[in-house]
């Protein structure tokens, strides 16, 4: 099971518990058939909702959990003037992407656009910096070309034995 299902399992429990509540009361007929209603209602309703929010990209300012990453690399993005930027960012320690939104900056848009460009260039990946963070300082760039990797040590080479001839004394 996903964490997705653990929070609508979560959900759906507790509004058993509340339907249970409501239907053994000391209520009229007509009111408990109303909370059983509304409780059969809920669970499908509830799981379309959740289902489409699951589709929907993320605004980073509601990202809790990685509140505190300091890089994501960016795995691809799409740019809409005056609405936002839409980005899927790779998170550390987790294996699937996700999708964000930031609020729409042309600075930031370029930044990316600019970043993109050396990235491709350097064959290397576009980063992002302190991703779920408000900018405080907007003189640092927060998008960037990752740094092409170092290249392998060299292997010393291996010493060839020592041989040593064996004199004729006649």
């Amino acid at each position: 099971m996903t964490v997705t299902t653990h929070w609508f399992v979560t959900g759906a429990a507790l509004v058993a518990i509340l339907a249970s509540i409501a239907i053994w009361s000391p209520r009229s007929l007509k009111l408990k058939a109303c909370a059983l209603l509304c409780t059969a209602l809920f669970l499908p309703l509830g799981y379309i909702s959740l289902n489409d929010v699951l589709s929907r990209p993320k605004p980073v300012q509601l990202e809790t959990v990685h509140k505190q990453l300091e890089e994501a690399a960016v795995v691809s993005s799409v740019m809409q003037e005056n609405i936002g930027i839409y980005l899927w960012l790779q998170l550390p320690d987790i294996e699937e992407p996700r999708s964000y939104k930031l609020p729409w900056s042309e600075q930031s848009a370029r930044e990316l656009h600019k970043a993109q460009q050396e990235a491709e260039s350097q064959g290397t990946k576009v980063k992002m910096k302190k991703p779920f963070e408000p900018s405080a300082d907007d003189q640092e760039p927060i998008f960037y070309a990752a740094p092409q990797p170092a290249p392998a040590p060299k292997s010393a080479p291996e010493q060839q034995p020592i041989l040593f001839n064996a004199s004729n004394d006649n």
